[in-house]
């Protein structure tokens, strides 16, 4: 189990730090649901997406990224965790990482696209559902959520 105490947070906003991102990525989608690298990098990757990286003592763990869609909104998506990590609430930690660096850039909303096996774990942290219709993303079912950032949570 890690301890709290030994994650380290990055507001990866260099190339050496978004391949972390790549990294738990990598492990955590493309190997364990066999998406090809082309479906799981997309267009979004690269200069103006942001990411958060946890590291456990150096070690890249859990990441989200996020870009801006509009001027007052961002798209929140790729939050993965390595399995052997998982149950130790560190997705939870990375969207709540995300949120608090989406709020000092001045966003007022987020969206995401969830998987509709993740719709409970954003409900919880304050997300709600945009609509009812479930869409397609790659091999994936998702439902589109968003959050206002208007209030604090």
């Amino acid at each position: 189990m890690t301890s709290p105490t030994s994650l380290e947070v990055i507001r990866a906003e260099e190339e050496w730090q978004r391949a972390g991102a790549y990294s738990v990525r990598i492990q955590g989608m493309n190997r364990q649901h066999h998406l090809s690298l082309r479906d799981e990098f997309d267009d979004h990757d690269g200069n103006g997406t942001r990411y958060i990286v946890l590291l456990d003592r150096g070690y890249p763990v859990a990441t989200c990224r996020f870009y801006e869609t509009a001027p007052d909104r961002v798209t929140l998506g790729r939050v993965v965790v390595l399995p052997e990590y998982r149950g130790q609430h560190l997705g939870n930690r990375v969207v709540r990482e995300a949120e608090s660096w989406i709020r000092d850039c001045g966003y007022k909303r987020i969206d995401i696209d969830s998987r509709l096996e993740a719709e409970g774990f954003y409900l919880k942290l304050g997300y709600f559902r945009t609509g009812d219709e479930v869409v397609k993303s790659g091999p994936f079912e998702c439902v589109q959520m968003a959050k206002n950032l208007t209030e604090k949570t």
